[in-house]
């Protein structure tokens, strides 16, 4: 079922059942004052019979005949019956009314009045106490006016329910359609979009309504999306040049040195290469299987120690920046020893720091990678400075972002998701990440930890 037909059908039951609930209780509240009315109308005229036949011999003869006169439509004998001590009817000539019983006659002596429906008539009897004795004044009325009435009145409101009904239903299809409107425009230009332009916003319309929240939540999924599906072109791309490369190198080698035979240490270089190419494929699918995991990673930590971090690092990359006629410092300017103890996951965190000090060391220029570990506000920062190539401006916003890599990398290798990674790890201990760069002068990387 559409919104509309939905929002039509609501409305319409809602208009119907309050409308059958409103008029019902009118039908009955009429009903109730209309017999009020019928029957005080009997007792007017149960007391003009009982004056007309008992006070007669009171009465001067001028003024009953006037009293007669005057309301001889309401007194007419075969309406009314007097009732004597003995239950006995003395005057009016509704003789023997098998409606009006014993207990009738009785409960109007008592309570001095009584009053009933019964076979399509209105009944009143009252008690009137006379100097020739005590009269029960029984009149009645046929209620053939009161139940056109009420069959009127039922004809009225049925009619103003169907044509409510309608009415509303029609208005409600009408308004549906304006309200639904900016929807189906909506709807219209999700339908429209494909794949070559599903980054494309939709139009805002300006009108702080529900409408307006379902456009931006619009624009931030797809942009969400179309992130997403760069993200994957941008990993197909990076996987078919980065794997080639080692791919290609391993292939060619090994087809070339099937040609003839070799040297034992020409078979040891071979295979050297062949491993080194098969451990940097290895280290790529290591980073993208954590990086795709990252999301998934537990939030149960333990206590890590950051300086025992940054001094496995050293040990593990010392070696390398020797080879390139480099050296690591380290530098250690924390008072608090509390400060270098944090929660988080201690292989990450290794990994992180490792990425950023190995980036260090590949574009220092020869000249040392200096590891700080300062205290300031109370917070644990660590600053990692090179002095290498820099990284222009124009990358600088951008180099965080996987598979990105820098306009002045030249030969130097790399995957573009090492930084990337970090910055991960980095957000997921809730560590921020600063990089300050100037091309030629070197790279700045500050780590500011939480507060403990």
């Amino acid at each position: 079922m559409t919104l509309r037909n939905r929002f039509t059908l609501i409305s319409s039951l809602s208009f119907g059942i309050v409308s059958i609930v409103t008029f019902v209780v009118i039908f009955f509240a009429y009903y109730d004052s209309t017999k009020i009315f019928y029957f005080e109308k009997l007792r007017n005229t149960a007391l003009i019979s009982a004056i007309y036949y008992l006070e007669k011999d009171e009465l001067p003869k001028d003024r009953h005949a006037q009293i007669k006169q005057e309301y001889n439509h309401l007194i007419q004998n075969n309406r009314v019956a007097v009732y004597n001590q003995n239950n006995e009817v003395t005057f009016g000539q509704n003789l023997h009314d098998p409606n009006i019983k014993l207990q009738h006659i009785q409960t109007a002596r008592n309570n001095k009045g009584v009053q009933f429906m019964s076979d399509n008539s209105f009944y009143y009897g009252i008690f009137y106490p006379d100097n020739q004795g005590d009269f029960v004044v029984f009149v009645k009325s046929p209620n053939d006016s009161f139940q056109s009435q009420m069959i009127r009145l039922s004809v009225i409101m049925l009619a103003v329910l169907v044509l409510g009904l309608l009415a509303i239903y029609f208005l409600s299809r009408y308004l549906s359609k304006v309200v639904y409107k900016p929807i189906s425009n909506v709807v219209e230009r999700i339908n429209n979009v494909d794949y070559n332009n599903i980054s494309t916003a939709i139009t805002s319309t300006n009108t702080n309504d529900e409408i307006e929240d379902l456009i931006k939540s619009y624009n931030k999924l797809f942009g969400r999306i179309s992130e997403s599906m760069l993200l994957q072109q941008n990993f197909i791309n990076y996987v078919s040049h980065e794997f080639k490369t080692p791919l290609a190198a391993i292939s060619g080698n090994l087809e070339v040195f099937a040609q003839k035979d070799r040297t034992p240490e020409e078979y040891k270089a071979v295979v050297r290469e062949s491993l080194d190419n098969v451990y940097e494929i290895e280290n790529i699918l290591n980073n993208l299987l954590l990086m795709s995991g990252m999301t998934k990673l537990e939030t149960s930590h333990k206590q890590v120690r950051v300086d025992e971090l940054i001094w496995k690092i050293y040990e593990k990359l010392e070696p390398k920046a020797k080879e390139k006629h480099s050296s690591i410092k380290i530098q250690l300017q924390v008072i608090k020893p509390a400060l270098l103890e944090i929660p988080g996951n201690e292989t990450l965190l290794y990994l992180a720091l490792y990425n950023i000090v190995e980036n260090a060391i590949k574009y220092s220029h020869d000249k040392p990678v200096v590891i700080a570990l300062l205290e300031k506000d109370n917070c644990l920062n660590i600053e990692i400075n090179d002095q290498g190539k820099g990284i222009p401006a124009d990358d600088l916003t951008k180099i965080t972002e996987t598979f990105y890599r820098g306009k002045n990398v030249d030969r130097i290798k790399g995957s573009g998701i090492g930084l990337s990674l970090s910055k991960s790890i980095f957000d997921h201990h809730n560590i921020v990440m600063k990089i300050d760069s100037k091309v030629d002068r070197g790279t700045n990387v500050l780590l500011v930890f939480p507060v403990i």
